[in-house]
């Protein structure tokens, strides 16, 4: 098939969306098909269109489905589409309806969408590979915090913890990641000032960050919403344990029983997680068994294989009309 594989995130983003989407072409393209990535669909003729964001790719879905109402239609939802847009936003809303299917990035992803929809939503866990050492380079028991610095990721979280850790003079959080607005990057110099434990690296190139990823003790993932955050599969595949807030995203990708939870936005319970983490050897090793225990979902030749069987579920021309559905779909 010729593909369409839209994303909001531009060429130059270091976003995970445009980490998916690279990493789907390419996946894509070994299965024979052949893709182009645009931030908006410019009309070219295409087989089928995947989008990813189903708010903010919104119109590349309407004028899709308009010019070619019988081609396949895939819909990614994001961790802002499935926790906030598709309650509130109808662009998100009528992205849904319009799709032949969805793809959630883990199995809570499901849940989250109303029941009509459920039977055309598609898990595909996302993948990774990581190559580095696993050795501190130093006495310190390092912290990484991974993700630009916006509101959804709660991002200093793991800096206002250090306040109640004072007991662990060794420890570091070095946090990597753009700041969105000014008001975060503000916020990340003032907490450097405030404490030296804290590092802010800014943006850095996605072999940069997998490497302080690799070389750290633990990652913390504070999350407000998530739809399946790839660094955990990151942190999956370099062997590094992962405290995470509890929330559906972050459940769906480590699991349910899973120990190293927290409550959303609350730093003092994330400093118990992280001195626990950092003082008893036996919780540390616990968490990175667990962890690793993940890895097999995360795996490229997983991710693959879940591309494949959506295109092989879409590839047969379908004889219903569509026409129909979407009108009654777009009055809801």
């Amino acid at each position: 098939m010729k593909i369409a594989l839209i994303t909001p995130a531009g060429a130059r983003s270091r976003s995970g969306n445009r980490h998916t989407a690279t990493r789907w072409a390419a996946m894509l393209r070994s299965l024979g098909h052949r893709v182009r990535i645009s931030i908006r669909w410019d009309g070219r003729a295409a087989d089928a269109m995947i989008a990813l964001h189903a708010r903010r790719s919104h119109a590349s879905i309407v004028l899709f489905r308009e010019r070619f109402p019988a081609s396949p239609l895939v819909v990614v939802l994001t961790g802002t589409d499935l926790y906030r847009d598709i309650r509130t936003d109808r662009d998100a809303r009528t992205s849904l309806a319009l799709a032949d299917r969805l793809v959630v990035l883990q199995e809570m992803g499901r849940s989250e969408l109303p029941a009509r929809f459920r039977r055309r939503t598609r898990v595909i866990h996302q993948s990774a590979q990581v190559r580095g050492s696993r050795e501190s380079p130093s006495r310190h028991f390092r912290v990484a915090v991974i993700g630009h610095l916006r509101e959804e990721k709660d991002p200093f979280r793991a800096a206002y913890a250090l306040a109640h850790l004072r007991d662990l003079p060794e420890l570091e959080i070095v946090q990597l990641g753009e700041a969105l607005s000014p008001d975060m990057a503000r916020e990340a110099r003032r907490l450097m000032r405030a404490d030296p434990r804290y590092r802010w690296l800014g943006n850095v190139p996605h072999r940069a960050a997998l490497g302080w990823l690799s070389r750290s003790d633990l990652l913390v993932l504070s999350s407000r919403m998530e739809g399946g955050a790839n660094v955990i599969c990151e942190a999956a595949a370099a062997g590094v344990p992962v405290i995470a807030s509890r929330i559906s995203g972050n459940i769906g990708m480590l699991g349910r029983g899973y120990p190293g939870y927290y409550r959303l936005a609350d730093e003092r319970a994330l400093a118990r997680q992280i001195s626990r983490t950092a003082l008893e050897p036996a919780y540390h090793a616990r968490l990175e068994r667990l962890t690793a225990a993940r890895r097999p979902l995360f795996r490229p030749a997983a991710e693959r294989e879940g591309l494949r069987r959506l295109f092989a579920e879409l590839a047969p021309s379908s004889s219903r009309s569509r026409i129909s559905r979407t009108g009654a779909k777009l009055r809801r």
